[in-house]
C-alpha cells in the first residue's frame, strides 16, 4: 500500500461506503453489511496510520499534490490518528449494536448513509490540517448528527434538536468569523503556516481576541460551561445507538480542536488563555457533575455526565504540563470507550426492564446478572475505580494539579469523582439492586440478543485492559504530548513537504 493514501483511506471510506449505502436504501441487510464491514475496513486502515505514525513520525499528505501552505493537507501526528482509532472503535461498535436496535424505517430514511457520513466528518476533522477544513469537516458533521437526531420524528427529538442546531450554528458563527479574522491578520490557511506567521503579528492583542472567539466556538461543541445545555437537552432523544456515538465522538471533536489550536498556534499568550480555560474546566466539571446527580432518566444522568469529564479534559489543557497533557490524552482514549459502552448498556436496560427511568426499573440484577456485571465495569471505570481505565486518567490529572500547586481544581476534581460514583451507584441501587416494580414487565425473546452483549463485553474488556496494561497506553499518551508541546515538529512535517 502507498502509505501516502493510508492517512486518507479514514475518510474516503466512509464517504464512499455511504454512497453505495444510498444505492441500497430499500435493501436493508445489504445496507447493514456494507455498515459493519465499512465501520471495520475504517477500522483497519485507523489502527495501520496509527502504527505507522507511531513508527515514523508525523505523516503529511498533501492533496492535489499542491504544497503546503498553498494546497490542503492531511496530518497524522499521534494526537490524530490516536483519534481516528477511537472513532472507528466506535463506529465499528455502533454498526454492530445498530443491527439489532435500528427499526427498519430508520434504515429506510437513510441511517446507516448518515453514519457513514458521520465517521467521515469526524476523521476529517481530526487528520484535516487546514482551518477552514477543520470548519467543513464541522459542518459535515453536524448535518450528519442533525438528520441522525431528529429520525423518529417525535417531540422531545425535535425539542432538542433545535436547541442542539441552533447553539452548533452559533458556534460554527464565530467559527467562520474567527478564521476571516486570522486570515486576515496572516494571510493563511495553513494551521502549520498560521503558528509560524502568528508569531510574527504585531498586535498581539488582536490574536488575544481571535484566541478567545476559538475558545467559543470550540467550547460551545465541547459543551463546556457556560453554553453545554444543549447536550443534556438533546442526546437522550434520538434511538440508542445514535446517543451512543454522539457521547463518544462529537464533543470530543470540539476538545480535539481546542488541544490543536491552543498547543499549535495560540501559545504566546498561555498565562491569559490558559487562566480562562482553568476556570471553564472546574465550572463545567461541577455544572454537569450536580446535573447528574439530580436526575432520574439514566440518558440523561449519562449526558450530564458527558460534561463533567469535558472538565477533566479541558483542565489538562489548561494546566499545559508535559504530565497534565498525557493525563488528557490519556483520559480521551479511557472516556471514549467508557461513555459510548455506558449508552449502550442503557439500551440494554430498556429492552430487558421497559424502560430508561429509574423509578421504573428494578431486580435486574437477579433477572440478568450479565448485564449487571456490564454495568459495573464502565461506571467505576468513569467514577475511577482503581484498577479499571480511569482511574488511571484521573491519578494522572490530580499528579499534575499538585505539582504546579492547583490545589482548587484538584479538590474539585476529587469532588466531582466522588459525585460520578455517587450517580452510578444510583443507577446501580434503583435499576438493578431494588426489587422489580409490579406488575413485573415481560420482555421478548429478542431482547436477549447475545450480539449487544458481545459488543459492550468487548468494550468493557477494553477498560480493564487499558487499566491493567496502562504502561503501553500512557506511553503512546506520552509521546503524543510530547508533539502537542513541541509545535516545531508538526510546522517541520507539514512546511518541509514530509516528515521532519
Amino acid at each position: 500500500m502507498d502509505m501516502s493514501v493510508l492517512i486518507a483511506l479514514p475518510v474516503i471510506i466512509p464517504l464512499i461506503i455511504g454512497a453505495i449505502s444510498l444505492v441500497f436504501l430499500n435493501n436493508h441487510g445489504a445496507q447493514r453489511i456494507l455498515g459493519v464491514l465499512g465501520s471495520a475496513a475504517v477500522l483497519v486502515a485507523a489502527v495501520l496510520l496509527l502504527w505507522y505514525t507511531w513508527n515514523n513520525g508525523i505523516h503529511v499528505l498533501e492533496v492535489g499534490s499542491w504544497p503546503a501552505p498553498f494546497g490542503i493537507v492531511l496530518v497524522s501526528d499521534l494526537l490524530g490518528a490516536i483519534m481516528v482509532v477511537l472513532a472507528a472503535i466506535t463506529g465499528f461498535a455502533t454498526a454492530i449494536y445498530s443491527l439489532k436496535t435500528v427499526r427498519k424505517r430508520f434504515e429506510r430514511f437513510g441511517y446507516y448513509p448518515l453514519l457513514h457520513l458521520l465517521l467521515a466528518g469526524v476523521n476529517g476533522a481530526f487528520l484535516t490540517g487546514d482551518i477552514f477544513n477543520l470548519y467543513v469537516w464541522f459542518e459535515v458533521l453536524l448535518v450528519a448528527s442533525f438528520a441522525l437526531l431528529i429520525q423518529g420524528g417525535e417531540r422531545a427529538q425535535m425539542e432538542g434538536a433545535i436547541k442542539y442546531v441552533t447553539l452548533n450554528l452559533l458556534s460554527s458563527a464565530l467559527f467562520l468569523t474567527a478564521i476571516g479574522l486570522l486570515y486576515g491578520m496572516v494571510g493563511s490557511l495553513n494551521m502549520a503556516d498560521i503558528a509560524v506567521r502568528l508569531g510574527q503579528v504585531e498586535d498581539p492583542k488582536m490574536v488575544t481576541l481571535v484566541a478567545m472567539l476559538f475558545l467559543i466556538a470550540f467550547s460551545i461543541k465541547a459543551a463546556a460551561f457556560p453554553l453545554f445545555f444543549w447536550l443534556p437537552a438533546s442526546y437522550h432523544t434520538p434511538q440508542v445507538a445514535v446517543s451512543a456515538i454522539f457521547a463518544g465522538l462529537l464533543t470530543k471533536v470540539g476538545v480535539y480542536a481546542l488541544y490543536r489550536v491552543f498547543s499549535l498556534m495560540f501559545t504566546t499568550e498561555v498565562d491569559f488563555t490558559h487562566q480562562i480555560l482553568l476556570w471553564m474546566a472546574v465550572f463545567t466539571m461541577l455544572t454537569g457533575v450536580l446535573g447528574a446527580a439530580s436526575q432520574y432518566e439514566v440518558r440523561r444522568i449519562l449526558s450530564f455526565h458527558i460534561v463533567s469529564q469535558i472538565g477533566y479534559m479541558m483542565l489538562a489543557l489548561a494546566l499545559f504540563t508535559p504530565l497534565a497533557l498525557v493525563g488528557g490524552v490519556f483520559y480521551i482514549m479511557h472516556h471514549i470507550i467508557v461513555k459510548a459502552n455506558l449508552f449502550f448498556v442503557a439500551g440494554m436496560m430498556y429492552r430487558l426492564g421497559g424502560s430508561f427511568e429509574l423509578k421504573q426499573l428494578g431486580g435486574l440484577y437477579k433477572k440478568h446478572p450479565g448485564l449487571a456485571v456490564l454495568f459495573l465495569i464502565p461506571a467505576f471505570s468513569l467514577a475511577g475505580v482503581p484498577p479499571l481505565s480511569g482511574f488511571f486518567a484521573k491519578f494522572i490529572l490530580i499528579k499534575a494539579g499538585v505539582e504546579v500547586e492547583a490545589w482548587w481544581a484538584v479538590a474539585v476534581a476529587l469532588f466531582v469523582g466522588l459525585f460520578t460514583l455517587f450517580s452510578m451507584i444510583k443507577i446501580w441501587n434503583e435499576a438493578f439492586w431494588k426489587k422489580a416494580p409490579e406488575p413485573a414487565i415481560e420482555v421478548p425473546a429478542p431482547a436477549r440478543n447475545k450480539a449487544l452483549y458481545w459488543t459492550t463485553g468487548i468494550l468493557a474488556s477494553m477498560t480493564i485492559a487499558i487499566g491493567l496494561f496502562a504502561q503501553p497506553i500512557y506511553v503512546l499518551a506520552e509521546m503524543a504530548a510530547n508533539q502537542l508541546l513541541n509545535p516545531q515538529l508538526y510546522i517541520e512535517a507539514v512546511l518541509g513537504g514530509g516528515q521532519p
